[in-house]
């Protein structure tokens, strides 16, 4: 198991506040990293929606989800602290002083500790069918990272949620045709999407077919081909040829080993006060993952608490340092310098 150097601040999760949280910490001169689940940060905004408009980010009267990612890895990359992706936390130790969080494969020595994992460790829901598994990264992508990698293929979702939807009306126009499958007529997306995802269906653009599920996956020379769908009403199957099949069934979440830290959870949230301070020294937790009276679970709100916590964390690793930080105008580390 490797063990890294140790660090001032280790940040739990590398979605928004995850990653503006790394920026505010560099700005202070604390080292700092972050540790993720995903295999790729952004959280949510790359997991979910990275192609969905965001307009209650201040300075940007909208911005794509991706683009807010990309800017927030920019703003953080300035102090060139590390991003470790694709780690599971499975437990938080004390070791000489400082912390030890330890992940499946790796130990991160750390003096404290910012929580920032959103809703937690969350992967894809998987499709039930034991046909399906063999053809994970094979034809099945359970995560839409690059719309113009299906340029040209045809493309089944399945699915009747958010996600189903938006890729459904994104990829129009991109893939080479549209498929979606449901188990249900009863859809949980938003009206407007469903409602241009139906007209596409009636203007012969996209394929609907309801009450059906997957039967089976079908191949020629070792490339997915095509699948099989039931009708769970009529019990007959029809062929659907294919190049892609993208589960859209939304996502398992799990607080894991956060939950056996000794702090106060409610609902998967973790209680805090009004200095994101989770009971316990030298752990803090910031952006949807903490709760407190009037807590906003918006963006905006996870770039404060995130502020507040690495204030405060600096404050107590090094108590000569103040918990103000000043003007950013006014700091050294950006090459500035009081008027």
């Amino acid at each position: 198991m490797a063990t890294h150097d140790i660090r001032d601040i280790t940040i739990i999760g590398g979605g928004p506040t995850g990653l503006f949280a790394l920026f505010y910490a560099g700005m202070r001169g604390a080292t700092a990293q972050i540790v993720d689940a995903l295999s790729q940060p952004g959280g949510q905004l790359s997991a979910l929606y990275p192609e969905k408009y965001i307009f209650d980010v201040a300075g940007f009267p909208k911005i794509l989800a991706k683009d807010l990612v990309t800017q927030l890895m920019q703003q953080a990359g300035q102090f060139g602290q590390p991003i470790h992706c694709g780690q599971n936390v499975i437990g938080l130790e004390e070791q000489d002083g400082h912390f030890v969080l330890v992940t499946e494969t790796d130990r991160f020595p750390t003096r404290s500790v910012i929580i920032a994992a959103g809703i937690g460790a969350f992967s894809p829901r998987r499709l039930p069918q034991a046909c399906a598994g063999p053809w994970y990264g094979r034809g099945i992508e359970d995560m839409v990272l690059e719309p113009r990698k299906f340029a040209g293929q045809r493309v089944v979702i399945i699915g009747g949620g958010d996600s189903a939807f938006d890729w459904a009306h994104q990829l129009e126009g991109i893939a080479a045709g549209i498929t979606l499958v449901h188990r249900s007529d009863r859809f949980r997306a938003h009206q407007a999407t469903v409602d241009a995802v139906m007209q596409s269906a009636a203007l012969g653009k996209t394929a609907i077919h309801t009450f059906h599920e997957l039967a089976e996956v079908h191949s020629t020379d070792g490339r997915l081909t095509g699948i099989e769908l039931k009708d769970i009403k009529a019990k007959t199957t029809r062929r659907v040829d294919c190049d892609v099949v993208l589960p859209m069934l939304g996502y398992v979440s799990d607080m894991g080993a956060l939950t056996t830290w000794g702090l106060t959870v409610e609902k998967d949230e973790i209680v805090v006060n009004q200095l994101m301070e989770t009971g316990r020294a030298g752990l803090w937790a910031a952006g949807d993952v903490n709760t407190y009276p009037g807590k906003l679970k918006l963006i905006a709100a996870g770039f404060a608490e995130a502020a507040i916590a690495v204030n405060q964390a600096v404050h107590w690793i090094y108590p000569e340092k103040k918990v103000n930080p000043g003007h950013s105008s006014n700091l050294a580390v950006f090459g500035q310098k009081d008027e």
